[in-house]
């Protein structure tokens, strides 16, 4: 039977066995193939049954997916394909595998859904953006906005790194918060407990931006050993920290300061939550 082999080191770890149902790949513990790598988005990409064959669509990822060496949107696998999300292969094939998985499933996506709609499994972090150069493994966190909350600001950054992302005496944390003063976004304050918090108008931005012509991604907030970083998408990417440019690719952000970017101006604090 038709098969999908989930592959890390040329190891197969994963067989599923098609049927003409649908399969998604991503971090997110609700998917069939579940890849617990910070390099893969939530939900990633899927294969399905259309008209007779198997295709392999992306699910707008950050990092993108990759058919035989190739980005791709969306694609008619054939016997043998390859896909390549983050740092793991998929080998598609038609008539099986010889190689030994770990663990075998079967798509019964029509059961696995109806059980996930009555029963949402808690979400993970956001992805991290492949670096090519190294890809760093970042602890899962689960992400959060404001809702409603009164934003606290004017904490010592000296004080919130000592604290980090770890609970005081009082049972609280502290944390990076994101106000939005002028632009358009799906929300106006955000907490920033996460390790990587990207803005832009992708559906899995954490700040996403409401703008017709807002780019994908547009910069990422980042948070590195207690201290948090504002970091450029690309050359092209224009960042301004309190009426001055950013002229290289990241910034320590300090509390107060107001990022313009894409569009939109927020100022940067600390929170308690």
């Amino acid at each position: 039977m038709p098969g999908l082999y989930l592959k890390f080191r040329e190891q197969v770890i994963r067989e599923v066995v098609l049927t003409q149902g649908v399969v998604t790949i991503g971090r997110q513990p609700d998917n069939l193939i579940q890849i617990d790598n910070p390099a893969v988005s939530g939900h990633h990409a899927r294969v399905y049954w259309k008209d007779g064959q198997y295709v392999l669509e992306d699910l707008e990822s950050f990092n993108g997916t990759y058919l035989n060496n190739s980005r791709i949107e969306a694609a008619v696998l054939a016997d043998r394909d390859v896909i390549a999300i983050g740092k793991h292969t998929v080998l598609f094939s038609e008539q099986g595998s010889d190689e030994p998985a770990k663990h075998r499933s079967v798509d019964r996506s029509i059961n696995w859904q109806r059980q996930l709609d009555e029963a949402r499994l808690p979400q993970l972090d956001r992805t991290m953006f492949l670096d090519t150069q190294k890809a760093k493994r970042m602890l899962a966190q689960a992400g959060a906005v404001v809702a409603g909350g009164t934003v606290t600001t004017g904490i010592d950054p000296a004080s919130a790194s000592a604290s980090s992302a770890s609970s005081t005496t009082a049972g609280q944390r502290i944390i990076g918060s994101l106000t939005i003063l002028e632009g358009k976004t799906d929300r106006q304050h955000y907490l920033l407990p996460s390790k990587l918090s990207a803005i832009g108008r992708s559906k899995l931005a954490t700040i996403r931006l409401k703008k017709w012509f807002a780019p994908r991604l547009a910069a990422s907030i980042q948070l590195r050993e207690n201290q948090y970083f504002i970091v450029a998408a690309g050359k092209t990417s224009k960042i301004i920290i309190n009426g001055n440019e950013m002229v290289v690719g990241q910034q320590e952000l300090k509390p107060g300061d107001v990022v313009e970017v894409a569009g939109i101006k927020a100022r940067f604090d600390y929170a308690m939550r």
